[in-house]
């Protein structure tokens, strides 16, 4: 199921959706970061393409995550 979800990004207010494999996903690579979800969320904003959606990145980041640890 695709969620909507809010986060406040350099103090702007923006929503995304994701599935819930995503966000889950997303947590628990925050928790293993050892950072708050909301820093992750910058982080992975800020590196995003400017012709990219946040919604997109955020999937990309986690694909790219999952394809690393399997290495």
């Amino acid at each position: 199921m695709i969620r909507k979800h809010s986060a406040t990004l350099h103090g702007h207010r923006t929503s995304f959706s994701l599935e819930d494999a995503f966000w889950d996903e997303l947590n628990a690579i925050a928790a293993q970061k050892n950072m708050p979800l909301a820093a992750l969320l910058r982080e992975i904003d800020d590196s995003r393409s400017p012709d990219s959606n946040l919604s997109s990145a955020l999937r990309v980041f986690v694909l790219d995550w999952v394809r690393q640890a399997a290495r």
